[in-house]
C-alpha cells in the first residue's frame, strides 16, 4: 500500500469521524439548543402576558361575581357578544383595568358612551362601553394606571334603559391598527382569574 493510500484513508476517517460527532444516533448524549418561544400563529388569541390578571374595572365588584358572557347571543341572535358584562348600580365608578393611554373617547350607537385605552406596548386595547359619562379631566392621549377612575356605569347605547352595566372588551392589536380594529379576545379569564371557560 502506498503512502497516498494511507493519506486518503486517514482523511476519510477524519471526515467520517467529524460527521459522526455532529449527528446523534440515539439518546446517549444530551444536546442543548438555544430555544425561544415562537410567537403565536396569526389569528390566535393570546392572552396578555404582561399583566397576569386585570383589575376589576368596576369599583366594588368582586371577581367571583363576574360571569362569562362571551359569545352570548346579541341583536336578536344576529351576532355574538364580544366582551364581559359587569353588572353594577348606575353611577358606580369605572376604573382602568390595566395601565395605558386613552386612545379614543367615542359616542357609539351600540356602545353608547365609550372609552378605549391602549396598552403601553400598543398590543392590547381595553374597551369600556355603556358609560353614563366620563370622569372629570378624562381626555384622549392621557396616561392612566390600573385603578384610575375613567367614568361611571351607565345604560347608554343598546344596553336598554335601567340595564346598568359595564361592557368590557379586550382586543389584540397588530402594528398600525387603530382603536376600532384588532381581534376580539375573551377578557373573562383575566377578569375572573380563571382559565378560559369557553
Amino acid at each position: 500500500m502506498t503512502r497516498t493510500f494511507w493519506i486518503i484513508l486517514a482523511l476519510i476517517v477524519v471526515v467520517v469521524g467529524g460527521f459522526a460527532s455532529m449527528v446523534s444516533f440515539g439518546s446517549g448524549g444530551e444536546h442543548r439548543v438555544a430555544w425561544r418561544k415562537p410567537p403565536p400563529p396569526v389569528g390566535t388569541s393570546a392572552i396578555p402576558d404582561t399583566t397576569g390578571v386585570l383589575a376589576v374595572p368596576v369599583a366594588g365588584v368582586l371577581r367571583k361575581t363576574i360571569t362569562d358572557s362571551w359569545n352570548d347571543a346579541r341583536g336578536g341572535g344576529t351576532r355574538g357578544h364580544h366582551g364581559t358584562d359587569i353588572m353594577a348600580a348606575g353611577g358606580t365608578p369605572v376604573v382602568a383595568a390595566a395601565p395605558g393611554r386613552i386612545e379614543k373617547l367615542f359616542q357609539s350607537g351600540l356602545g353608547g358612551i365609550t372609552l378605549y385605552v391602549r396598552s403601553p406596548d400598543r398590543r392590547w386595547t381595553y374597551y369600556y362601553a355603556h358609560l353614563a359619562g366620563y370622569a372629570a379631566g378624562v381626555r384622549e392621549g392621557m396616561t392612566v394606571k390600573a385603578g384610575d377612575t375613567l367614568g361611571y356605569v351607565g345604560d347608554t347605547g343598546d344596553a336598554g334603559a335601567g340595564n346598568y352595566h359595564l361592557h368590557f372588551g379586550l382586543t389584540k392589536m397588530r402594528p398600525g391598527e387603530r382603536w376600532w380594529q384588532g381581534e376580539n379576545v375573551n377578557p373573562y379569564p383575566l377578569l375572573a382569574g380563571r382559565e378560559r371557560a369557553r
